[in-house]
C-alpha cells in the first residue's frame, strides 16, 4: 500500500476539511515545520499538514478537536470560524466516523 492509498487519520480527515474552507490561508504550522522551513528541508510528508490539528477522545463523551488557523485577509474572523466548524462537523459525518458528539474549537492565529 502506497502513502496515497493508506487511510487517512481522523487529524488528517479534519485537516483537509479545513483546508477546503473559505478565508483559510493555512493552518498554523507547527515547531517541526518552522524548523524544516528554516534550515530549507521542506515538509517531511505530504498530506493536509495537520499541525494545526489536535484530536482527542474525551472517553464516552466523543471528540475533543482544536484547530488553529491563519486566515486570508478581507474575510471575517467569525464567518470563516464558523463555516471551518462546520466544515469540521461534516467531514466527520461524511467519513462515518463520529462517535458521538464533537466539540470543535476553532482558534484564529494569524491574518495574510
Amino acid at each position: 500500500m502506497t502513502d496515497q492509498q493508506a487511510p487517512r487519520t481522523l487529524a488528517d480527515t479534519v485537516g483537509a476539511a479545513v483546508l477546503a474552507t473559505r478565508g483559510v490561508a493555512f493552518l498554523r504550522p507547527g515547531l517541526a515545520e518552522l524548523l524544516r522551513s528554516s534550515v530549507g528541508l521542506g515538509a517531511a510528508r505530504g498530506g493536509a499538514g495537520v499541525s494545526g490539528v489536535r484530536v482527542r477522545r474525551q472517553g464516552t463523551k466523543g471528540l475533543d478537536i482544536e484547530v488553529h488557523v491563519v486566515l486570508n485577509r478581507g474575510h471575517r474572523a467569525l464567518d470563516v470560524t464558523r463555516a471551518v466548524r462546520a466544515a469540521v462537523l461534516d467531514a466527520l459525518l461524511t467519513e462515518a466516523r463520529e462517535n458521538g458528539s464533537a466539540q470543535v474549537k476553532v482558534t484564529v492565529t494569524g491574518v495574510v
